[in-house]
């Protein structure tokens, strides 16, 4: 479980990570390190100055020192000489402790010096490069957005392809339904509470009364325009209806009337 969870918040921290900023944070720390190691060495000069100070201080009184065993001796004070003397050499145990520390925090300020010197030529480089990369790493997150967006394989094109691809999927399923219904319909196999839609049957005979109707209509029309009255219609309109009659006897008795041949 604990592997598990760490490299869940390993890839989540991977998506998350942004190398700019990595290099930022790594630059902001180099920095701070620069800054101490300065502030170190001003720590370091400030002793030694302190020590030169004391090392002028002691220095100073053991000048004295001398001066006054000198002038007691002239005076014919040995003891007093010797006094200033034996004074004047714990002194100068003094100076010799005080210039060793001296010349050792002196090395030290050089060392330091020189590591600050040295970090900050190295800072300054992977400032230059800090920057290199990030201008890198911009350009091709760039070139990479438009790759995809001309692709249409980015997260927001991808969502605009499938939101077209299902519109088209609904159209298409729609229209099949709606061809499927009008067979339907125009079959008879589904009745329409309505009442609008015919079957097959009950078109084709509104389409044959219709042209019928369409052609009394026409000659009617005629029959105004040449001067005729309602008799002449009623005489049209009689007339086919004769016709038509004589049409039809005149198929039934055909049989009837037709020659005969007798057999050899």
């Amino acid at each position: 479980m604990g592997m598990i969870f760490r490299a869940k918040a390993n890839k989540a921290l991977d998506r998350a990570e942004d190398p700019r900023e990595t290099l930022d944070y790594s630059y902001q720390k180099q920095l701070e390190l620069l800054q101490k190691v300065r502030r170190g060495v001003a720590d370091v000069a400030t002793s030694r100055k302190r020590l030169e100070l004391q090392l002028n201080q002691l220095q100073s009184q053991s000048a004295k020192l001398e001066a006054q065993g000198r002038k007691a001796l002239a005076l014919g004070r040995e003891d007093l000489a010797r006094e200033a003397l034996t004074r004047r050499s714990a002194l100068q145990q003094q100076v010799a402790d005080l210039q060793q520390q001296h010349e050792t925090l002196q090395g030290e300020e050089e060392k330091l010096t020189l590591a600050a010197q040295r970090l900050q030529a190295k800072v300054d480089a992977f400032r230059t490069k800090k920057e290199t990369i990030k201008a890198t790493y911009t350009a091709a997150q760039a070139q990479t957005r438009i790759g995809e967006a001309f692709s249409g394989i980015s997260e927001e094109m991808g969502d605009v392809g499938l939101a077209i691809q299902r519109a088209e999927d609904k159209t298409a399923q729609m229209q099949a339904r709606a061809g499927a219904i009008d067979e339907l319909l125009a079959s008879g196999a589904l009745d329409d509470p309505s009442g609008l839609a015919k079957d097959d049957i009950a078109a084709e005979l509104d389409r044959i009364s219709g042209g019928s109707d369409v052609e009394l209509e026409l000659q009617r029309m005629k029959a105004e325009l040449t001067g005729g009255t309602g008799g002449d219609r009623q005489a049209i309109e009689g007339g086919q209806g004769q016709g038509q009659a004589q049409q039809e006897q005149q198929a039934r008795q055909q049989p009837e009337d037709a020659p005969r041949f007798d057999k050899q």
